[in-house]
């Protein structure tokens, strides 16, 4: 199994110290010889910044933008799977105390405000340990 995340794309603007590199996102059957005659098959243009590139950059280079396995995980850990075991937790133990399924299901979502709130306000310190980089 590989270690890196990765996907080529060409650099569209360069910030002061950000580089925004557009890549084509694909689902596994857009690669496939018959996606064409399938509605399965997807495909995204996506923007990605990166924040530490390398030198001697220029818009219009075509470049590898990755990130580590280990990275994306963690992030996919942040984003999806702390929330979901907060509202079930939540969920449960509200609607077990209570039982009353809206105030759970209330309960539950109002919980995941405070859980966003701190992911927003530590944006800036995520951002640079889940940082993309440029080969």
């Amino acid at each position: 199994m590989s270690t890196k995340i990765s996907h080529s794309g060409i650099i569209e603007r360069i910030d002061d110290g950000c580089v925004h590199v557009r890549i084509v996102q694909t689902s596994a059957c857009a690669a496939c010889k018959v996606a064409g005659y399938c509605n399965a098959a997807e495909s995204k243009e996506k923007i990605v910044d990166v924040y530490r590139p390398a030198n001697g950059l220029k818009v219009g280079d075509a470049v590898t933008v990755t990130a580590s396995a280990t990275i994306a995980t963690q992030a996919l850990m942040l984003g999806f799977a702390l929330p979901f075991v907060i509202l079930v937790g939540v969920l449960v133990a509200v609607l077990s105390l209570t039982g009353s399924e809206g105030k759970a299901g209330v309960s539950a979502l109002v919980a995941l405000v405070p859980y966003y709130g701190v992911l927003y306000m530590m944006r800036d310190k995520l951002r640079d340990r889940f940082a993309f980089e440029i080969e």
